[in-house]
């Protein structure tokens, strides 16, 4: 018999069933060729799945994007490194563009002094035709808008017209001047043309013209041009002549033509005379015959002189009968004078006689 005394006990809790595992959403196994391996089985939830599909089609597309874009890429490696040695080649080509232009340009500039030798001695031969040649070169090649060289060729196509402009004039120059020298071979061997000194032994000190003078500090015109030499630096005809006086010309007779010092005058034909002043020693006497490159006398600093130097006057006779003095520098063909283009363009004028010492009948005689 049970006792009521007995405490009631609650029925006890009925067990809970485990949770149901959950089934993957896709099984795929993987039987091996060889039996004696096992079945491998994977298992692939939704979200597994998912996951894959999307990765897959990423990598796809990545495959489709990198199919699409590799030629342009490969092109671009490659126009890169065509375009790299299109540059080399350009610089390549720039380099000798450069030297031919340089070399142009030489040319052109010597023509151009080539050209003011020959109007020197258009000048000294006293020629007065205006013919020149008209130049322009004829066929130049059109430069392409878009060149790389466009500014290099246009000055190249400048500089050949340039160049074909002067050889046309030099030719003009040419045949004037061969025809006159066929026809006047005494005037050619009178006409003075070269530097009575060496071209290595003298600096010029004192251009032809207007100056202030080393002595009244006043501005006055000089007739001719002082070239700094060396004491007995040897002095040399610049023409066929006949010595017209050697010596110190008297002071009572002439302080402008005593302050030359030791003088030696040249008569070249009917239309020249040179002057040769504060010389060393004297070579030559009053009548002596002298061809061209004939030493005369050396340099000194006689007269009126403040260091060693040859005074060297040229005459020309004028129309009128007077020994006028020009710039003895258009009778300098043996040297080219550092503003030649100044001297051709000062050649032009002609001193008043009341700027210079007009010759004395004792050192003009014939």
């Amino acid at each position: 018999m049970t006792s009521t005394s007995q405490k009631m006990r609650p029925d006890p809790k009925p067990p809970q069933a485990a949770p149901r595992a959950r089934r993957p959403f896709l099984e795929i196994q993987y039987h091996p060729g060889d039996i004696r391996r096992g079945v491998r089985y994977y298992f692939l939830s939704r979200q597994a799945l998912a996951g894959w599909c999307v990765g897959l089609l990423l990598y796809a597309a990545f495959l489709v994007v990198g199919l699409i874009l590799t030629p342009t890429v490969i092109g671009n490696v490659l126009a890169q490194r065509e375009y790299e040695s299109l540059q080399e080649e350009r610089a390549a080509e720039g380099t000798k563009l450069k030297v031919h232009l340089d070399r142009l340009a030489a040319l052109e500039n010597d023509s151009a002094q080539t050209l003011l030798q020959m109007s020197k001695i258009y000048l000294a031969y006293g020629l007065t035709g205006e013919s020149r040649g008209q130049g322009g070169y004829p066929e130049s090649p059109s430069v392409v808008p878009d060149s790389i060289f466009a500014a290099e060729i246009g000055r190249a196509n400048e500089l050949t017209s340039g160049v074909h402009d002067h050889m046309e004039a030099l030719r003009v120059f040419l045949d004037e001047v061969d025809s006159f020298e066929t026809a006047n071979k005494d005037q050619v061997r009178t006409t003075p043309s070269l530097s009575p000194l060496r071209r290595d032994t003298f600096v010029l000190t004192s251009p032809y013209g207007t100056r202030r003078s080393p002595f009244t500090k006043e501005i006055d015109f000089h007739a001719g041009i002082d070239l700094a030499a060396t004491i007995g630096t040897p002095l040399s005809a610049p023409a066929d002549g006949t010595v017209t006086f050697a010596g110190r010309y008297p002071l009572k007779r002439s302080v402008g033509w005593w302050r030359y010092g030791n003088l030696v005058a040249l008569r070249h034909g009917e239309r020249f005379m040179t002057l040769y002043g504060h010389c060393e020693d004297i070579l030559v006497k009053v009548g002596d015959k002298v061809q061209q490159g004939h030493p005369i006398a050396t340099v000194g600093n006689t007269g009126w002189s403040t260091n060693p130097h040859l005074h060297y006057e040229v005459r020309r006779l004028d129309d009128d009968g007077e020994w006028r003095p020009v710039d003895p520098r258009i009778y300098i063909l043996d040297h080219r004078w550092s503003d030649e283009e100044q001297v051709l363009i000062r050649a032009r004028k002609t001193p008043s006689a009341q700027e210079y010492e007009p010759i004395p009948s004792a050192i003009a005689r014939k």
